[in-house]
């Protein structure tokens, strides 16, 4: 077997993963990526975010020329979706941002190898592909990342049952779909297929959809995503879900069972931090499969350092690539830092979820004193002109200081909104240092400027 020796080995090449190999690369550290899959680029590359979100657009599109373009005065005719076409957009934007990653280790310099990699012993990796490499490494940092959570009452066959990498790529349009979860994955896709024709029934065990996210929004969301057709039954506990021939039912608890085309599985992402061989090294995880790491992401065993999803809290994409980049800037010697309490976080339905920092729910638990201030995009004139009136801004403001602590926006293009509110309060902003802002006119983040004044109740635009 070939032995080979780096300076750095980062197993996993997601996006704590190639992100980390790469700047790492850019400071000067022979650094090695090891994935599995035949492209580098994760879940959220692959199977995730960026497929996904290509989805998410063509449907809506479809949507708009079906029912939403008349009332701009376009009359369209003859509409068809063309799902195998719909499709094949979405594979050429993974291959395309997929082969943009090799490119870029190729220009930085990072050594790629694809097959498993599993640890022999601290400082020696192996990794089995089409030809199997000993790789020797002063450091490793471990990027395995997640994959979607099961459920022992749900028989899986990654088609007719699946998780969320199975709904990317139906084949068909199902009449009748069922997404167990009402979390941000269940209603991203869930849009999708409700949009394209599918009668959608999502099923949370929960009182509530979307956990986590800022309670008032929540609610917006739950009424505005049922009128445009999505069955919500909340309180719903699954018993089983059976493929039976080319249907699918789903018993639930205390009900009457669902029959249905598709059943889609929601409820989360576990880490995949099985078959590293962890043991070898010594390196124990938590119940759930979670690496505990220190302020500088080493994990228990000096030499070995952990990220990105594996590592437990938000697990996003971003939030992964901004550990990568910390972890490889602190070896260098580089005092970086990620504040964890301005992460944000988007939910790409129509219309879109953005939040950022605390939300009410969590002041009011944490007994802290606040001001509010909201602006409806009702009263944005951008947004008139875009027939996207649906949705407001909530900035959450420190009583006494007046510090930003959240922004929570449902509307249209709210993940773009949100970039603004984080880095705001990334420096520690008021909400008088963004009333005091300028902003261009007519724009959509005069909503973000109109929420701000109205946290001192002199919102010029809103009653």
């Amino acid at each position: 077997m070939k032995t080979v020796q780096h300076d750095l080995v980062v197993l996993g090449g997601g996006p704590a993963g190639y992100v980390a190999a790469i700047r790492a690369a850019q400071l000067g550290i022979d650094t090695a990526c090891i994935d599995e899959n035949p492209r580098f680029g994760g879940t959220c590359l692959r199977v995730g975010c960026i497929p996904s979100k290509a989805l998410l657009e063509s449907s809506h599109l479809y949507e708009e020329a079906t029912h939403g373009m008349a009332e701009h005065g376009v009359q369209i005719n003859g509409v068809e979706l063309q799902l195998d076409k719909l499709m094949a957009r979405k594979d050429k934007i993974v291959d395309t941002l997929t082969g943009g990653i090799n490119m870029l280790f190729k220009k930085r310099g990072v050594t790629p190898y694809k097959g498993r990699g599993r640890f022999r012993d601290v400082n020696r990796i192996q990794v089995d592909g089409d030809e199997s490499v000993l790789i020797e490494a002063k450091r490793v940092m471990v990027c395995a990342g997640s994959r979607p959570a099961q459920l022992r009452s749900v028989e899986e066959d990654n088609d007719r049952i699946g998780n969320s990498t199975t709904a990317l790529s139906f084949p068909d349009v199902p009449d009748r779909l069922v997404v167990i979860g009402g979390g941000y994955i269940g209603l991203e896709l869930g849009s999708v297929w409700n949009r394209l024709g599918s009668e959608v029934i999502v099923l949370e065990a929960m009182d509530r959809i979307l956990p986590g996210i800022d309670t008032e929004l929540a609610t917006i969301a739950h009424r505005t995503f049922k009128r445009q057709g999505i069955d919500f039954r909340t309180n719903t506990f699954v018993a089983s879900a059976k493929r039976n021939n080319d249907k699918c039912i789903v018993a639930i608890k205390d009900g009457e069972s669902i029959e249905c085309d598709r059943v889609l599985l929601a409820t989360g992402r576990t880490p995949a931090t099985d078959d590293l061989g962890l043991e070898s090294i010594g390196l124990e995880t938590d119940p759930r499969g979670f690496i505990a790491v220190d302020n500088r992401f080493e994990t228990a065993v000096e030499g070995i350092f952990a990220t990105g999803d594996c590592i437990g809290g938000a697990m996003l994409a971003h939030k992964a690539m901004e550990e990568g980049i910390v972890c490889v800037e602190r070896m260098a010697g580089i005092e970086s830092h990620l504040n964890y309490d301005v992460i944000p976080a988007i939910v790409y339905t129509h219309p879109e979820i953005a939040t950022v920092g605390k939300t009410e729910d969590e002041l009011k638990e944490a007994g802290i004193q606040y001001n509010k201030g909201i602006s409806p995009f009702g009263a944005n004139g951008r947004a008139r002109t875009l027939g996207e009136t649906d949705g407001r801004v909530k900035i959450l403001a420190d009583k006494e200081t007046d510090r930003v602590l959240g922004v929570h926006i449902i509307g249209v293009r709210a993940g773009d909104l949100i970039a603004e509110a984080a880095a705001a309060m990334e420096y520690g902003a008021s909400s008088e240092d963004i009333a005091r802002t300028c902003h261009a006119h007519p724009t959509l983040a005069e909503a973000v400027h109109e929420a701000a004044m109205d946290v001192e109740k002199r919102a010029i635009h809103t009653a």
